[in-house]
């Protein structure tokens, strides 16, 4: 069977870069521990203007751009975010109306970091059905505005970016083409170890991001493995056939360790850690993006998206270019 198939892909970062040096002027902090602990020398931050919808939009745009189709051909949106515009409406409606693609389906999905993941699955499993023929698939966040500053256990960890693809509906493409196999999962009770303390119904604020790193890190290892090998059973395809494997980025330490559980050569994962750190819901769309644009993933590439996030949410997708 084909599945759905990536047709473009997009990215857009904040203009601002801020680098360990700069965080280490304003917490106790240097570069030399961040790097060691998790691989990242740089991330980009929102300015003043620079929101959720306006990088989601720019990288919405560039994604129709790469894939040669124009807004009006999109019928359906599912935007990835853990920090939307507003409490409602969705931030995919604001990215419909600035793209001009009114009337189709547009909503968001919230599953943090594994937030790309269930949007792929998401418009997948709609674009199979016959309700919509192409697709905008968007994970973008703007993470610093959820960030204690004076936390450096974790203001240090992440940045702000979106990434978007296009995903048309399976047509007359080879079998074996498009999204093969997807597998996704959450885990409530681990709430706790990676969380906002606040929101409408609670608190009404918006919060900051709290995380037991060491916890999220064991999890993450053990979760991202088995799902990993999940999908591949599904598909009937074996770790040695995977080209590539486009992860989320939160540490490069976890990427590290997965890969080396799954005997996946590091050669093949790709890592934007260092200039992006972990922007959430946008990090595997980002780096899949780079990789893409930089020629590493080629058109015919097997390549396994994988991600874990608060809530516990965790999930793999695997997909012929």
């Amino acid at each position: 069977m084909s599945g759905s198939r990536i047709i473009g892909s997009g990215s857009a970062l904040p203009e601002r870069v801020v680098t360990n040096a700069e965080l280490a002027e304003r917490i106790d902090t240097s570069d030399e521990w961040i790097i060691e602990r998790t691989g990242i020398r740089q991330r980009h931050i929102a300015g003043e203007g620079e929101t959720t919808s306006t990088l989601a939009t720019a990288a919405a745009r560039a994604a129709l751009a790469d894939a040669g189709i124009d807004a009006s051909e999109i019928d359906l949106i599912v935007l990835a975010t853990a920090t939307p515009d507003n409490t409602f409406p969705a931030t995919a409606t604001k990215v419909q109306a600035a793209l001009g693609c009114n009337g189709g389906i547009a909503f968001d999905v919230a599953a943090v970091c594994s937030g790309f993941l269930y949007a792929l699955t998401t418009a997948d499993s709609l674009l199979k059905t016959g309700m919509a023929k192409r697709a905008l698939v968007i994970g973008a966040e703007t993470f610093s505005r959820i960030l204690d500053w004076e936390d450096r256990t974790t203001c240090v960890l992440f940045g702000d970016g979106a990434g978007a693809i296009v995903l048309e509906a399976p047509g007359d493409n080879a079998p074996g083409t498009g999204v093969l196999a997807s597998r996704l999962h959450a885990d409530g009770a681990q709430h706790d170890l990676l969380y906002v303390d606040g929101g409408p119904s609670t608190t009404q604020t918006v919060g900051h991001l709290r995380m037991k790193g060491r916890e999220v890190f064991r999890h993450a290892v053990v979760n991202l493995s088995s799902v990993l090998n999940e999908v591949l059973e599904d598909a009937d395809i074996s770790a040695s056939q995977i080209d590539w494997v486009v992860p989320h980025q939160a540490n490069a330490r976890i990427l590290d360790a997965t890969a080396k559980k799954l005997g996946i050569p590091a050669e093949k994962v790709i890592v934007t850690v260092q200039s992006h750190a972990n922007t959430s819901a946008a990090s595997v769309p980002l780096a899949y993006d780079t990789a893409r644009k930089d020629g590493r993933i080629k058109d015919g590439d097997l390549v396994m998206f994988e991600a874990m996030g608060g809530g516990f949410t965790w999930g793999a997708c695997l997909a012929r270019i």
